[in-house]
């Protein structure tokens, strides 16, 4: 059993800091050339949007959610949702909050931290009576409800706001008194100063080893990733997306952050895990808008119009719409619309749910396929 954490900045050994930044140097390369990717796509505000709920869908997994990508686009404008439903579309309404307000120049604060709390957990699972607020209690990680076999033993409640301000400094690459730390010889400090990526990996392990709200902190804490690559201008948009790739090594993810606590922290593996997952990322996103790209340049071809244009740009927004939809998206009157969706299922771009008498559907499937 680990208790605890300490204070950041982290101390890394000689050896250990030169493998890092052999590692950060080639990842930082492949996230620029994805934000390069992004700006140049015709169709990347369509995927952005796409792309930020699909983050939502597989950081909810992680939790242990069965919902998909697909059942989200299928139910976003159902207004009874299941509970899991719920927590998707509650971490998609944080991820753009706290762009917005990072957007208009706040810093990523406690404020912010509590304010996207509550919005994650509106009419959620769990304990959600003190949503917004860090807990009073004791918690811990663990198999089942004994503390007697827990993995992982968070801090004290009465040490959490001076854990966080610590890490609020540190996120915001600001001097704090805690930073003052001599290094002992053959050991490098990693405090405020380092290289954003890095930063941006210590934070994501402290935020969760403070373990700072009674539930709901997995989740936060990954949206807390997006978030900081925005303020940091690694990313112009929340495409920081590394959900998918610690969902697909949920054990390693949660091995290397528990090495991360105690008396004598380990950071090596995390760091590194965090990197390559990091890396991973970029590489599947890059493919993604790559795919999204070529699927909108081929049906642009087959497009006669302006309206058809427009029509079929308007399915990379909603790619499961109905004719009214996708109306209001574009500014065409309904039937105009039809007119062009239909045009589109007929040279197989897009289906349509042939059964339904009213509010038909229309569903781009090679989208889907694509983001999911």
């Amino acid at each position: 059993m680990i208790e605890g954490i300490q204070k950041l900045p982290i101390e890394i050994n000689d050896k250990e800091a030169i493998e890092i930044y052999k590692k950060l140097s080639n990842v930082n390369k492949k996230i620029g050339k994805l934000d390069t990717v992004l700006k140049k796509s015709i169709v990347n505000k369509s995927i952005l949007s796409l792309l930020t709920l699909n983050e939502s869908v597989q950081s909810t997994r992680i939790e242990g959610t069965q919902v998909t990508f697909y059942e989200i686009m299928e139910n976003k404008s159902k207004k009874n949702k299941s509970w899991q439903q719920i927590e998707v579309f509650n971490y998609h309404k944080a991820i753009k909050h706290g762009e917005r307000l990072i957007k208009n120049g706040d810093v990523i604060s406690t404020r912010m931290i509590k304010e996207l709390h509550s919005i994650l957990m509106e009419d959620a699972r769990g304990t959600v009576s003190n949503k917004g607020e860090f807990r009073k209690i004791q918690n811990f990680i663990g198999p089942d409800k004994k503390i007697e076999n827990a993995v992982y033993i968070p801090i004290k409640a009465n040490l959490i706001n001076e854990y966080m301000t610590n890490l609020e400094y540190f996120i915001n690459g600001e001097y704090h008194r805690d930073f003052d730390k001599k290094t002992e010889e053959n050991k490098v400090l990693f405090d405020h100063k380092i290289d954003s990526l890095l930063r941006i990996a210590i934070m994501h392990a402290q935020f969760e080893s403070i373990h700072p709200f009674l539930d709901g902190n997995g989740r936060l804490g990954r949206i807390l990733i997006a978030l900081m690559a925005i303020k940091e201008k690694i990313m112009e948009a929340p495409l920081f997306f590394v959900s998918e790739e610690l969902e697909a090594e949920r054990i390693r993810y949660y091995n290397t952050l528990n090495e991360t606590r105690g008396e004598k922290p380990s950071w090596l593996s995390w760091i590194l895990f965090f990197l390559s997952a990091s890396e991973r990322m970029a590489d599947k996103i890059i493919g993604k808008i790559e795919i999204s790209e070529e699927l909108a340049s081929n049906g642009l071809k087959k497009c006669n119009t302006t309206v058809q244009s427009e029509v079929w740009l308007a399915t990379f927004r909603e790619p499961i719409a109905t004719a009214t939809e996708i109306a209001e998206i574009t500014g065409y009157h309904k039937q105009t619309v039809k007119k062009a969706l239909d045009y589109f299922v007929f040279n197989n771009l897009l289906d349509k749910d042939k059964s339904a008498k009213r509010n038909v559907k229309y569903y781009n499937y090679e989208l889907i396929r694509v983001i999911g």
